[in-house]
């Protein structure tokens, strides 16, 4: 083909974009059954910060100007410029993201199976920094796949539970399994490898050392005659030949040149054996299998099997002690006798449930005693189970509970002395100078992070430029990062970090950058916003916040827009702030750590009108159709203070949660609406989320079956409707999951539910064709304030070729939402190319993490053949959001430009994203070939 004919085609190519874009944005938006989003302390109450006046009964509230300058009546204080920074990034911080993703991809290709479990830790730490619990999760899963030896199976089984430890129900022991070889404990005891077992069903199995046919083993009298072993004033009879082929040593004894080879009785009561001990040897040595034994005598045979290096005794007998082993505090007795006896497998136990039962017994003496000390790290080490994947595990464990610490700092030092590669290095390096800076040992924490720079962790210039901050070093630490920021490309925490150590109007242009570079950073807006309430501009600093809390709800937030509202003597608002957050974290101390956040709540709320139940159903039916959802999560935290078994209000709780993206959260209300269920149909249901929510569809589709035997339901319905729509439908499927949401419909529930369930409905129509009946029920959802159905009319509109009203229905949402972000999105899918790009930049400055306004003003310039600025566009939104769909786009982009290299480069990273995307396994392999 000539160049022109490939730049014509290469052309017809490029206008395809904007049209493939929004197909893929109308194929993402398709069907969704519901609005899912996919140190516990004692302290004593402080005294009240708002005193009682001599001469009145009323609390007496500080003005803005008593707080700034740390007054009696609040001696807390709001955060000061001066003091207030952000914290270090603990994990791996790449200065090439994609080019890291993109090199690990490679090695993974290029690695076998059976060594791919360590490469999946890498790919952990280095995604960790996303804060994707779901990609991370993933990771894990990846590693325990490729697990070889037991004592990796171990850790990464115990790592996976403890991730998910917010769905655990009541009544359910460490030791218990979600049904998955993938973290059950009795299958991680076991060696062998078989990655693709790893998702299936666990069985039971019975111990290895049982499973042998004993009638291989059957034995005469005549095999070397009988041999008498004498233990005090007791006989054991066994048979010669039989106990000296247990090992050389025996064999030599009894038949070598020793003068116990001619003696038909030997004395055996020093030996350290007991009678019954003895038996048992007898009993193997005949059967190769065991009894029931109790744990003193199978510690004797092991201690036997050492004694005269029986290896099939000692591991028979360790293997089998091992799957006995399940309780916490057996393990923590028998750890001392599995290491001094080295046996392997009994430790590898002992240590499953030590780990399993974290971080409840990370500060048990015994726990300690095992792990924190370096001798202790080299005699686990003598049985095989010291590992760095074991100490990451503890650190990261250890780090959640309690950064400063004198545990996470000595476990941190295992994890150096275990690390090997570079990786592993640079981490433990890093983490322990973060550590170091916070206990404020800063000549230590300055001298790990410069070992981190030379292991290859550029990012731990941060930290040396801290620790040299606190030293009084202003001038050096503001060099660091000003040389980072002219060798490196510039990225936003780049300039967040220099705005530490810059003065004046610079200091506000650094922050200013940061934002621009990366919106995603929460500490430029809390800054400005406590630089406005220095200027006494209070309603500017709600303002500020209000752009972070916007798009990326977290409990630092609230506090400080709660702070403002204290100010401000709206006492509402605050509580409202303080409510949302204590559905975050339940134990929050407020004030730098110097009082409860609950308490703080009882305080203000004795300045406010009270409501009533019924006024609390009212005020939430009002948030949650104006799609408030931090409203909705308020008042809901306060109906479950007066009535905390309300199972439903719960289950709500966790829908706003996923819906805000916090999923750990809406994972412990799932757990605590189905631990307080009152009848077993309700349980089930829960049960059923909480299964579906981690993977596990077929269980939840059963649970939800099971749950309408005994009841019909809305939620039962709900669930087995949802469960089914997951996987593409039919139009046989399509008919039964209208009928299920149907039957719900019939089912007693409140209007908030059936809203959800009506638009659901009509989405399932809409994918039907069935176009009047979908506007019929989101008409009818409308009716009882789903405000959410505006859309879902406005895509019928759409699809009978009515832009107008679609548009029009689009901005009614606008005007009633809170949360508008989405509904710009989706109304720019109905109007023309200018007005579709003012709501698109709208939609980037209300939520600045939305991919779709990026893919699609890319694909617009590329349309208008502006190759290098469709380009730049994706690349300035990958900096901070390294989007799998805006990885897939950009190589498919460098791809129509014959950037061959590049476009492999960012199918490599999108793909160790997911590596079973299959539009860009497709394209992976194409430039693969053209690469060449």
């Amino acid at each position: 083909m000539s160049r022109e004919g490939k730049e014509e085609s290469g052309n017809i190519w490029k206008s395809r974009f904007v049209s493939l874009i929004l197909q893929l944005s109308h194929t993402m938006r398709g069907f969704k059954l519901k609005d899912r989003c996919k140190t516990t302390q004692v302290h004593a109450y402080n005294t009240n910060p708002f005193p009682i006046s001599p001469t009145s009964s009323k609390l007496q509230y500080p003005t803005i100007n008593s707080i700034l300058s740390e007054s009696p009546f609040l001696p807390y204080g709001l955060p000061k410029t001066h003091s207030f920074e952000p914290p270090l990034d603990l994990s791996l911080k790449s200065l090439d993201f994609v080019q890291s993703l993109a090199d690990l991809y490679r090695k993974l290709q290029m690695t076998q199976d059976f060594n791919k479990s360590l490469l999946h830790l890498e790919q952990y730490a280095l995604l960790y920094t996303l804060g994707d619990p779901k990609l991370l999760r993933r990771c894990l899963q990846s590693a325990r796949q490729h697990a070889v030896d037991v004592h990796s199976k171990v850790v990464l089984s115990a790592w996976l539970r403890f991730e998910r430890r917010e769905d655990e129900l009541v009544g359910s022991s460490a030791f218990d399994c979600i049904g998955r070889v993938l973290e059950c404990p009795k299958t991680a005891l076991l060696h062998g490898y078989d990655p693709k077992s790893v998702f299936d069903h666990c069985q039971s199995h019975p111990p290895p050392n049982q499973i042998s046919d004993a009638n291989n083993f059957l034995t005469s009298e005549n095999d070397g005659g009988i041999i008498h072993f004498c233990i005090h004033n007791q006989e054991v009879n066994c048979i010669r030949g039989r106990i000296a082929a247990l090992s050389a040593p025996l064999k030599s004894m009894l038949y070598g040149d020793f003068i116990e080879s001619d003696k038909e009785k030997i004395d055996f009561t020093h030996i350290g054996i007991s009678v019954d001990g003895m038996r048992a040897v007898d009993s193997f040595s005949r059967t190769r299998r065991f009894d029931s034994y109790p744990p003193n005598i199978l510690l004797e045979l092991l201690s036997f099997a050492n004694r005269f290096c029986c290896e099939e005794l000692k591991s028979a007998s360790d293997s089998y002690f091992a799957s006995l082993v399940s309780d916490i505090d057996e393990a923590l007795i028998l750890i001392d006798y599995a290491l001094d006896e080295r046996a392997p497998l009994l430790v590898a136990s002992c240590l499953q449930l030590m780990l399993r039962e974290l971080p409840g017994y990370l500060y048990n003496r015994k726990v300690l005693n095992t792990f924190c000390s370096s001798e202790a790290r080299e005699r686990l080490a003598t049985v095989g189970q010291t590992s760095f994947l074991l100490y990451y595990f503890l650190s990261q464990v250890a780090i959640e509970d309690n950064m400063m610490s004198k545990v996470t700092l000595m476990l941190l030092e295992r994890l150096k002395e275990c690390a090997t590669e570079r990786w592993q290095k640079a981490l433990a390096m890093h983490q322990l100078g973060c550590v170091l800076l916070q206990r404020k040992d800063y000549k230590e924490a300055q001298r790990y992070f410069e070992m981190a720079i030379e292991a290859g962790h550029v990012y731990s210039v941060v930290g040396v430029a801290r620790a040299k901050f606190k030293q009084g070093q202003r001038f050096l630490a503001f060099e660091l990062i000003n040389g980072i920021i002219s060798e490196y490309t510039p990225m936003g925490w780049m300039y967040q970090e220099r705005s530490l150590y810059s003065l004046g109007k610079q200091k506000i242009l650094d922050v200013n950058d940061a934002t621009r570079l990366d919106p995603a950073l929460s500490f430029p807006y809390k800054y400005r916003a406590i630089v406005m309430v220095e200027e006494n501009q209070i309603d500017a600093a709600i303002a500020e916040i209000n752009r972070i809390v916007g798009f990326k709800v977290s409990p630092d937030c609230l506090e400080l827009r709660a702070w403002c509202f204290i100010a401000l003597e709206d006492y509402q608002s605050a509580i409202r702030d303080i409510r949302a957050l204590l559905t975050l974290e339940p134990n929050y101390m407020m004030f730098r750590g110097k009082m409860r956040a609950d308490h703080l709540v009882e305080l203000l709320s004795l300045h406010v009108q009270p409501w009533s139940p019924a006024d609390c159903w009212m005020q939430l039916y009002d948030r949650w159709s104006s799609v408030d959802d931090i409203g909705s999560l308020a008042v809901i935290h306060q109906m479950l203070i007066n009535d905390p078994g309300r199972s439903i209000l719960r289950f709500r709780q966790s829908l706003l949660l996923l819906r805000l993206n916090c999923q750990k959260a809406a994972m412990r209300s799932l757990r605590l609406a189905r631990n307080h269920s009152t009848s077993t149909y309700e349980r089930l249901v829960y049960e059923g989320w909480i299964l579906y929510d981690t993977g596990h569809r077929e269980e939840a589709l059963a649970k939800a079956e099971e749950s309408i035997s005994l009841q019909r339901s809305f939620e039962a319905f709900f669930l087995k409707a949802y469960a089914l729509a997951d996987a593409t439908l039919d139009s046989e499927s399509s008919s039964y999951v209208i009928q299920l949401l149907e039957e719900a419909l019939k089912c007693p529930s409140d209007g908030l539910r059936k809203g959800q369930a009506l638009n659901n409905l009509g989405s399932i129509y809409v994918d039907c064709n069935k176009l009047d009946l979908a506007a019929d029920c989101y008409v009818r959802a409308l009716e009882i304030k789903h405000t959410r159905a505006h859309q879902g009319l406005a895509r019928v509109y759409h699809l009978k070729s009515d832009r107008k009203s679609a548009y029009e229905e689009m901005t009614k949402l606008i005007d009633k939402a809170q949360n508008k972000a989405s509904a710009y999105e989706k109304r720019s899918e109905y109007c023309d190319r200018d007005m579709a790009n003012g709501d698109l930049s709208m939609a980037s400055l209300l939520d600045p993490l939305r991919t779709y306004p990026y893919r699609y003003r890319a694909a617009v310039l590329m349309d208008d053949q502006k190759e290098t600025e469709a380009v730049e566009e994706l690349t300035r939104a990958i900096s901070f959001k390294p989007d799998l769909q805006m990885l897939n786009l950009r190589a498919a982009f460098h791809e129509s430009m014959t950037d061959f290299s590049r476009a492999l480069q960012d199918s490599e990273a999108a793909l160790c994203l997911d590596p079973n995307h299959k539009d860009t396994l497709d394209l992976y392999s194409r430039t693969r070939l053209k690469n060449t």
